[in-house]
């Protein structure tokens, strides 16, 4: 709505305007809508960066939290078969 609001004044004005003063502001207005895009462009690079980051960082965290649950899988068994052998060994005696 504010973007033709902001048009619709712009139009006004250059209807008022000498030639000059007309090609000016269009080229300032060019200006302008380039750094509007070209920041823009960068708001969505550095949003896209930042959301690799935190992929990342969860994707190691989770890959963390699975090797730690893992090696105490890979713990409980070899005491748990540590103490079946222990308990075999128990009863052979």
């Amino acid at each position: 709505m504010k973007k033709i609001l902001v048009s619709l004044a712009a139009v006004a004005a250059l209807a008022a305007c000498s030639p000059k003063a007309q090609n000016e502001t269009a080229e300032a207005a060019d200006t302008v809508a380039g750094d509007v895009n070209a920041t823009m462009g960068e708001a969505i690079n550095d949003t896209d960066a930042a959301a690799d980051r935190a992929f990342g960082s969860a994707e190691a965290t989770m890959d963390n939290a699975g090797d730690r649950l893992a090696n105490g899988a890979d713990r409980a068994a070899d005491r748990t078969g540590e103490a079946l052998r222990d308990a075999g060994n128990a009863i052979d005696d």
